[in-house]
C-alpha cells in the first residue's frame, strides 16, 4: 500500500501518521517540540481539533500536547 503525505492539519481525529518534514517553523518552537519527541520519522496521532479554529491535540511517544493550527500546517506527515 502506498503512503501519501499531507499537512498534519488535514488528518482526521484518531488518524496516525509518520512525520515526514517540518519546515518554516520558529526555531525555538521547533526545539520545544523536539524536546517532546516530535521530529522527522516519529509516529504522531491527531487526537482532536479545538472549536473555532482552536489548537489541535496530538499524541507523540505517549505524551498529549496541543499546538496552534499555524504550526500544525508546517508539519508534513506520511499516512499509509
Amino acid at each position: 500500500m502506498a503512503s501519501s503525505s499531507c499537512s498534519l492539519l488535514h488528518l482526521q481525529p484518531g488518524s496516525t501518521g509518520s512525520i515526514y518534514r517540518i519546515e518554516g517553523m520558529n526555531p525555538i518552537l521547533r526545539r520545544r517540540l523536539a524536546d517532546l519527541g516530535v521530529s522527522e520519522g516519529v509516529k504522531i496521532s491527531l487526537k482532536g481539533k479545538g472549536p473555532f479554529m482552536g489548537p489541535i491535540t496530538l499524541e507523540c511517544n505517549g505524551q498529549l500536547f496541543a499546538i496552534r493550527r499555524k504550526e500544525a500546517s508546517r508539519i508534513e506527515v506520511n499516512v499509509s
